[in-house]
Order: C-alpha cells, then sequence, then structure tokens
C-alpha cells in the first residue's frame, strides 16, 4: 500500500523549536508512551519528536491497511518530517519502529543525521509467524494478545500499564496490517550502506530481538555500535531508561566535543585555547571536556541566541559575579563576536544600575586595559 501524499501519524513534540529534530519511533501494540521516561530528558538538546503507529495511541487505523510495508510506514515519518521542516533529523526507534529507522537510513540517507535501533533486527524471523499473528488478531481481536503483553515485553515482574492499555486499545485491522509489514521485512543485504553514525541498544533479555539480531546489524553497518542493557527484555526505554538515556546521549551528542572546541577557538582564539589545553592534567582533563561538550558545544552552538547576543549575556553575567579574569577573555571574546567598544561600554553601564556600582567600575577597569591592548600597535 502506498500514498503519494501520505498524512503525518499523530506526535507528540517537546523541546525547543530551534534544537536539532529527534524523532522517535514505536513498537507494535504501543504508544508514545514507550519514551515517557527518556524523551523529557532528550528534550534538553533536542526538539523531540514522538510518532504512534497508525492505529495506536492517537493515530487513525485509515493511515494504512492491508499489505502495508515498512516502506509505507517510513513514508508516515518523512510526511511528519516534512510538516515541522525539519530535512535532516535523527532517528531512534524500537523493534517496528527501528526498522523504520533502518529502511530511512538506506533509502532516505540525505535524511537522516544519526541513527538508534533499539531492541530490533534487520528481519523479524520469517514471513510465517508475522502472517499467522495477523491472521488471528483479524479473526480474534487483540484481546489474547493483550493479556500476554508482559511475557513478551519485560522481565518477570515488570510492567507498564499504560503501554499495556494501548496494546489493548490499538485498532485489530491496523496491528495485523503492521504484522504484514514485519512479515515482509528484510533489510539485510542492505545494511553495508547505511552512512549515518548508528548505534544499536539490544535489551539482553529480550526474546523477541535478542542482542544476536544486534551484532548482526552492528558488524554490518559500517562503524556502527552495540550496547547491550542487562535487565532489559524488548522495551528497554520502558523497562531501563536510564541506561538507554545514557547510550543515547552519547551516540547523538557524539560530534559536539569537537564541534565544540571549534566554537571555542572561534569565539576566545587560538592562543587562549591553546594555553588551557597545555595546563590540561589528568585532573582536570575532565573538566575541560564538559566545557569543550556542553557549554561550547550544545549552549553556544544553539542558534536560539546569535555570538553577538550570547557576548551580551556573559558579559553581563561575569560582572555580576566579580568574575574579573574571565570578564578580560570575555571582552576579548566580545570584539570577535562583533561588539564595538561604545557597546561593550553601554552593557558595563547597564551593570551599574542592576549590579552595582563597585562591580560596575572594576568591569570597566578590566575592559579599558583589554581594549588598549587590541588597540596597540602590532596587537
Amino acid at each position: 500500500m502506498t500514498t503519494d501524499t501520505p498524512q503525518p501519524p499523530h506526535h507528540r513534540i517537546e523541546g525547543p523549536s530551534t534544537a536539532p529534530v529527534l524523532i522517535l519511533g514505536p513498537s507494535l501494540g504501543t504508544s508514545t508512551a514507550l519514551w515517557d521516561a527518556v524523551a523529557p530528558e532528550l528534550s534538553v538538546t533536542h526538539r523531540v519528536v514522538r510518532w504512534d503507529l497508525p492505529g495506536h495511541g492517537g493515530s487513525p487505523a485509515s493511515l494504512i491497511g492491508p499489505g502495508v510495508t515498512v516502506a509505507d510506514l517510513a513514508g508516515l515519518v518523512l510526511a511528519l518530517a516534512d510538516t515541522l521542516g525539519a530535512e535532516r533529523f535523527s532517528y531512534a526507534g524500537v523493534s517496528l519502529g527501528g526498522a523504520v529507522g533502518l529502511h530511512l537510513a538506506v533509502h532516505h540517507p540525505e535524511r537522516v543525521e544519526r541513527l538508534a535501533v533499539l531492541c530490533s533486527s534487520a528481519h523479524f524471523g520469517g514471513s510465517t509467524m508475522w502472517e499467522e499473528r495477523a491472521a488471528a488478531v483479524r479473526r480474534e481481536g487483540l484481546a489474547a494478545l493483550a493479556d500476554s503483553a508482559d511475557a513478551r515485553w519485560f522481565t518477570p515482574g515488570f510492567t507498564v500499564p499504560a503501554l499495556v492499555d494501548a496494546h489493548r486499545e490499538a485498532d485489530p485491522d491496523a496491528y495485523a496490517a503492521c504484522c504484514d509489514a514485519l512479515a515482509a521485512f528484510d533489510l539485510r543485504d542492505r545494511l553495508p550502506s547505511i552512512l549515518a553514525p548508528t548505534l544499536l541498544v539490544a535489551g539482553r533479555e529480550d526474546p523477541a530481538t535478542p542482542p544476536a539480531h544486534l551484532r548482526e546489524i552492528a558488524d554490518a553497518v559500517p562503524g556502527a555500535t552495540l550496547t547491550e542493557i542487562p535487565g532489559a527484555s524488548h522495551l528497554a526505554p520502558a523497562e531501563q531508561p536510564e541506561a538507554v538515556l545514557a547510550a543515547l546521549r552519547g551516540h547523538l551528542t557524539a560530534g559536539s566535543g569537537r564541534r565544540g572546541m571549534e566554537v571555542r577557538r572561534e569565539v576566545l582564539g587560538d592562543a587562549h585555547v591553546d594555553r588551557a589545553q597545555a595546563r590540561q592534567t589528568e585532573f582536570t582533563a575532565r573538566f575541560q571536556d564538559f566545557i569543550s561538550r556542553y557549554a561550547w558545544g550544545e549552549i553556544w552552538t544553539d542558534p536560539t541566541l546569535s555570538r553577538r547576543e550570547r557576548s551580551l549575556v556573559t558579559l553581563t553575567a561575569l560582572v555580576a559575579h566579580g568574575h574579573t579574569e574571565e570578564l578580560a577573555m570575555h571582552v576579548r571574546a566580545a570584539r570577535r563576536n562583533g561588539l564595538r567598544p561604545d557597546e561593550i561600554g553601554a552593557v558595563l553601564l547597564q551593570t551599574a544600575v542592576y549590579c552595582g556600582v563597585p562591580a560596575a567600575n572594576a568591569a570597566f577597569a578590566v575592559a579599558q586595559r583589554v581594549l588598549a591592548e587590541e588597540d596597540a600597535p602590532g596587537e
């Protein structure tokens, strides 16, 4: 089943509108609630978009019909990304949602920034099991499957009532159509063509897609990494959210340290950064890495504020707290970010009103010295 202009599925958005887009895909029988314990934390650095499969959660069953393919479901995700204006996005998905991510990375590499595939597979054990399940659901409904959801999804003694309820409330025909998609899915021969940086996450106690399935993908996708999570079955984001969050954060921000160092040099200058690096010791190395990754790789790269505006805010904060040594460094940075001396003076005059005259007096002395040094011959 294909449509020329698919309607986007039901979705939920969290995080800043200017942040990089991260789309989170669901497992069969679940809803956006699968990501409840993970998405809010990811939304600190990303515009997180969770979507529901057709006939699940808030998505209408009419989005698909019998014979639907993973390619059709991927088309719904692309339609969703288009409505958000997201030309490129990162994607993480569980089980069927992970298969959608693999399809996107293979067939639409220009759209996928980074990929994470959780508790999923490049094939789901052949078509017979899924064809039989689809037929049973069309004939008998979802009650029996919903009753056994805990055993299929979680380790013994664990449950998430909201997910079990979502399974019970799913539309049987749409659920069966998603089984059709799983029955026909096999992307093993295309895995080496995936270019997006790829993370595989396996639940160590997952009987549906055991770690060997994720290892198969990791071995085939160039540069892919695999993380196994103890104490997790098939729905790892719900059962072990902290471990999943740590893995996703590390993957999604893997380039922030490198980009942060670039921005740090652009704003503070090579001489300052080189001095800081030369003074780095084993004791301070983690702090220097934190500064590069977080302050410069995530905060200073956020396009919500321009670098000029960030310099204005930073100067004010440093004056308020009396950090004159840092102030000298950021007066130089403000000049690199395009502020004129009179604009810097205006900021410091403003601080006299709201931070106090003594603080502003010290700040003017520091700024005057720095600006004089920059204007000196040969500087």
